[in-house]
């Protein structure tokens, strides 16, 4: 299993490895992931990974927006010539991890590492399954589509550009560790977390990887929202390289007696007690934590990334906005004055408007995903063993 990167990549990783844990207790699963990767000991300490190894793998930098003014952004070409030869490397070291490891078949999320993992399972002939949570497939598994005997994904078949004999809709697999959150489970998360003192509670999170722009407009905020609800704790998931960082700002903003009812997390691996605990959640447009926040049934307010190239975190909000699901800004509008602080005592103070909010949201919810993917994995490990007369 390989795709890491950002825990939008690696919990669901770990929700398929879970299910075929559960399915068939015998199967051994070892996770590929990139030299240097920050959040390698999440896979590392997941009971259902029996092995982490790393590879080298290399990013392509495209920034939405910039159009051909990249062309000569000389730092960013000189980073993607070396990484070109880091995926050169990364393949070379794939290549031979597999001949030990002879796995049945390879399961890939995206992100840059899975492009020489699953480029050396074509070499090697052990077959692989891809998945897309998002409406616009990453381009790492645009470039490894071809050789892919099956393309597991989120959304219908017709939305992406697979052969659709070769593509399956399974939806985004979660942890079974996410169900309906109600008054009294998010009461018992809050128990948990230490947070019985407070009668509001805003999750922000920038996904595992954290959002620097999305951390920032919180700062802004965060004051006037702490004089406006006396009873409120803000839980922070800042992300583990810029949780430092945004502790000093905390420090540097807030008054002594407000410290306490701010908690920054870098990264949580329990994130479903503190989306459970949660009142209201601000969040970047990943589908992942979207189909979890639909599970969950929660009210959110989403600032969509829009830098990304697809700029597929704005497409899967308009999906939700049309049902009135969630609530969106864009990052312009959370970077003005107040202007997110209002968005957030809004729905604080409107409990009707809340729980429309969380009905609609859970209208999206699916549960069966890991499952589903974890039933491909078989059949395609089984199918490979079969004799060729079969």
């Amino acid at each position: 299993m390989t795709g890491g990167g950002s825990g939008g990549h690696i919990t669901p990783i770990l929700a398929v490895a879970s299910e075929l844990k559960r399915l068939r207790p015998e199967v051994r699963i070892v996770y590929i992931g990139q030299k240097g990767e920050s959040l390698l000991d999440i896979p590392a300490q997941d009971p259902s990974i029996d092995e982490v190894r790393v590879v080298r793998a290399g990013k392509f930098r495209r920034y939405h927006g910039e159009g051909w003014r990249q062309v000569f952004n000389l730092a960013t070409q000189a980073r993607n010539v070396r990484d070109a030869f880091f995926v050169l490397i990364g393949i070379w070291q794939s290549f031979w991890l597999l001949r030990r490891l002879k796995p049945s078949v390879i399961f890939t999320r995206g992100g840059f590492v899975s492009v020489p993992v699953a480029l050396a399972g074509v070499l090697r002939r052990v077959p692989y399954i891809t998945h897309d949570s998002d409406s616009v497939p990453s381009l790492a598994n645009r470039l490894i589509a071809r050789w892919a005997h099956v393309h597991a994904v989120a959304l219908p078949p017709e939305t992406y550009p697979y052969p659709p004999d070769k593509t399956v809709m399974v939806g985004i697999p979660l942890s079974d560790k996410y169900q309906p959150v109600t008054p009294r489970l998010q009461a018992q998360y809050r128990h948990e977390l230490e947070l019985d003192e407070f009668e509001q509670v805003v999750l922000v999170t920038g996904g595992g990887n954290g959002a620097r722009k999305l951390n920032a407009a919180i700062l802004e905020n965060a004051v006037r929202l702490l004089k406006h609800y006396p009873k409120l704790c803000l839980l922070h998931v800042s992300g583990r390289a810029l949780e430092a960082e945004l502790r000093r700002n905390y420090d540097g903003l807030l008054a002594p007696e407000d410290t306490g009812r701010v908690r920054v997390i870098g990264f949580a691996p329990d994130f479903y007690r503190y989306s459970g605990a949660a009142d209201v959640i601000v969040a970047r447009g990943g589908a992942t934590n979207l189909a979890e926040f639909a599970v969950q049934a929660k009210a959110c307010i989403i600032v969509p990334a829009t830098r990304l190239v697809g700029d597929h975190q704005t497409k899967n909000a308009q999906v939700l906005v049309k049902k009135h699901a969630i609530v969106t800004l864009s990052e312009d509008q959370a970077e003005q004055d107040g202007r997110l602080a209002r968005a957030i005592a809004e729905l604080l103070g409107n409990t009707r408007e809340r729980q429309q909010l969380r009905q609609n949201l859970a209208q999206f919810a699916r549960t069966d995903a890991a499952e589903r993917l974890a039933m491909l994995l078989l059949d395609e490990a089984n199918f490979k063993n079969k004799p060729a007369s079969s």
